[in-house]
């Protein structure tokens, strides 16, 4: 097992305090293959092997590769909280575990949580404090049975069409830091580009006499401008930063710019009692017509599917490096930006977004929900905790300006004729939601099929056809107001409300199942240990014909704002990316990139 700290980076780059530690690296481990370790006194005393955090165990970086399925796994990790952090609480943060877990520190439970995608935290005062020892112990169970969304994580043993291995417990960093009694909680940063501004929402953990929030802006040429206003009422303060006309700069996909935010919290005798640093991108996002403008103008949105699979690592990304690549990877094949699909992705992918001017839209996990092995009819069975989740990831992400849509849901299969379920009802509730933490992006109630939100911002499709004739024709009547909707599971039943006139976008497309080694160990048989969708192309330039006239539909319908192909990489036994699984090329890259770059008609 390797002594360097794995994914050493601070994992939250829009809220950092100089005080914190990471607890990536070795772990005392146990798998608990009958959920009865609580029972049998797991928790108390030391743990049979060791893992490496933050791998998940089915993966090979994990130092365990057991991709059975595991109902219950233990961690277990001693840690000396750091003396000179005297006189501040100490908080203890997961970025991720997977599914429900649940944690004690010297014995003391202190946090539960329920969702695999997103972040928790415990505050240790009265169990640890600076100076101490603290025993963490984590209990993570992730049942095959019950619906949970798990994204495209395989629900039966074995990986199969699109779904891959399975995740527990742990993959995302696990963290320390140290905090005042009285602090500043993650900030909400909206832009403003008419009034050429920033709002900034801070909320704190408690109110006192005589304090002050402030909040300072600057760039590479140093402090733009400072604001202060009273702590004593409000438990979330706000402030705006209003930018001077010669310091306005845009965030875009060829100018990406960034601000930083630094925000302190004054206390009556005006020292900082507490103190962060994050940043803003002055980026805005309408609707006008069928159009999606960004900074009032039409950007053609040219995006890839992202599953954010890696073969040694899974959904945890090897390393910092291995991030940025991915996104490089997919501005040199010519996309600009990425529907991060079925999963949500961790912050550091997010902050090189930010920094890279690619475009993306925020999703849920939400697949691995249909346990039962219902039919289309009953695809999905989603609970309260899909919206608990949801918003838990809309907060957590709501800063970031690459961020320029949501996307809840992805192929919900509801048919008009039915009762209402408990799927309408979750995709309206996390509709509304969405609308309601965020009021400044567009949101699209479900991706493909079931569009049943009368007032959804964004209307889309799914459409696999691999011969860009039939491609062409079906796509072909945005201009008389009715698009290509993806039909019932019968000609006679209907799953999506009428088309009313929104901006609307082939949401996957392609498919192309290509992979010239598995194409030659078949003999140009489609056989099981590969797939894509469609018939596989013939040879390479097969590819690039197909690919071409695919996209060629879809840049020049002048009405269409944007497509998204599927998919960035293979993954697995999903054999259908730009690049193979291990990111090495397979197609000829600049020819991907010239196909897809000419001006759209969007654009016009």
């Amino acid at each position: 097992m390797s002594t360097a700290l794995p994914r050493p980076e601070h994992p939250r780059p829009q809220f950092v305090r100089p005080s914190w530690l990471n607890l990536n690296g070795e772990w005392q481990f146990e798998l608990d293959r009958s959920d009865s370790g609580l029972e049998r006194g797991v928790a108390e005393r030391e743990l049979l092997t060791t893992i490496t955090v933050p791998f998940a165990p089915e993966s090979e970086m994990s130092g365990i590769g057991n991709t059975d399925f595991l109902e219950a796994v233990w961690y277990r990790r001693t840690v000396q909280l750091p003396a000179e952090w005297a006189g501040n609480h100490v908080l203890l943060h997961f970025q991720a575990v997977d599914q429900d877990a649940t944690v004690w520190v010297n014995g003391v439970e202190v946090v539960r949580h329920r969702g695999g995608f997103t972040p928790f935290s415990a505050d240790l005062h009265g169990v640890a404090g600076p100076g101490d020892e603290a025993v963490i112990v984590v209990r993570a169970r992730d049942t095959r049975h019950g619906a949970q969304a798990r994204g495209k994580q395989a629900v039966r043993y074995e990986n199969h069409d699109c779904h891959y291995t399975r995740t527990t417990g742990i993959w995302q960093t696990v963290w320390l830091e140290a905090v005042p009694q009285t602090h500043l909680r993650r900030p909400r940063i909206t832009p403003d580009v008419a009034n050429s501004m920033f709002h900034l929402v801070t909320p704190l953990s408690a109110n006192k006499p005589g304090w002050k929030v402030r909040a300072i802006l600057a760039d590479g040429n140093g402090e733009i401008t400072r604001t202060e206003v009273s702590a004593d009422l409000d438990l979330a303060p706000r402030l705006v930063l209003a930018i001077p006309a010669d310091r306005v700069r845009l965030w875009t996909t060829t100018d990406p710019h960034l601000y930083d935010v630094r925000l302190e919290l004054v206390d009556a005798d005006g020292n900082i009692a507490d103190t962060a640093d994050s940043y803003a991108g002055l980026r805005s996002v309408s609707i006008n017509g069928q159009a999606i403008l960004i900074n009032g103008e039409r950007v053609f949105q040219r995006l890839v599917l992202d599953q954010g699979y890696w073969p040694q690592s899974l959904m945890t990304a090897p390393s910092e490096e291995a991030l940025i690549a991915d996104i490089e990877l997919s501005l040199a094949a010519g996309f600009n930006g990425a529907r991060l699909h079925q999963k949500v992705f961790e912050e550091r992918f997010l902050y090189h977004a930010d920094r890279l001017g690619y475009l993306v839209w925020g999703e849920f996990g939400d697949w691995g929900a249909n346990v039962g092995g219902g039919t289309q009819d009953n695809n999905q069975q989603p609970t309260a905790s899909f919206v608990t989740e949801w918003l838990e990831a809309v907060e957590r992400d709501y800063n970031h300006p690459s961020i320029i849509g949501w996307c809840p849901l992805n192929e919900t299969h509801q048919h008009l004729h039915d009762r209402i379920t408990q799927l309408d009802t979750v995709t309206r509730a996390m509709f509304l939601a969405t609308k309601a933490a965020d009021p400044t992006r567009p949101v699209l109630d479900t991706s493909g099929y079931s569009h049943r939100v009368l007032e959804t911002d964004v209307y889309d499709s799914h459409n696999y056809e691999q011969d860009p004739e039939k491609f062409g024709v079906a796509m072909s009547g945005l201009a008389e107001g009715k698009p290509y909707v993806n039909p019932g599971a019968r000609e006679d039943l209907v799953m999506s409300q009428p088309y009313a006139g929104q901006p609307y976008f082939c949401s996957e497309f392609g498919g192309i199942w290509w992979n010239p080694e598995s194409a030659a160990a078949s003999a140009g048989n489609n056989n099981l240990e590969s797939w894509g969708y469609g018939q596989r192309v013939r040879d390479e330039e097969d590819f690039y014909n197909r690919f071409t006239g695919l996209v060629d539909v879809l840049l020049d319908n002048p009405l269409m704002f944007g497509y998204c192909y599927t998919q960035l990489t293979d993954v697995f036994q999903e054999e259908n990316g730009i690049y193979r699984f291990d990111r090495s090329e397979k197609l000829d890259v600049a020819r991907i990139h010239k196909a897809q770059t000419r001006r759209a008609a969007y654009e016009q």
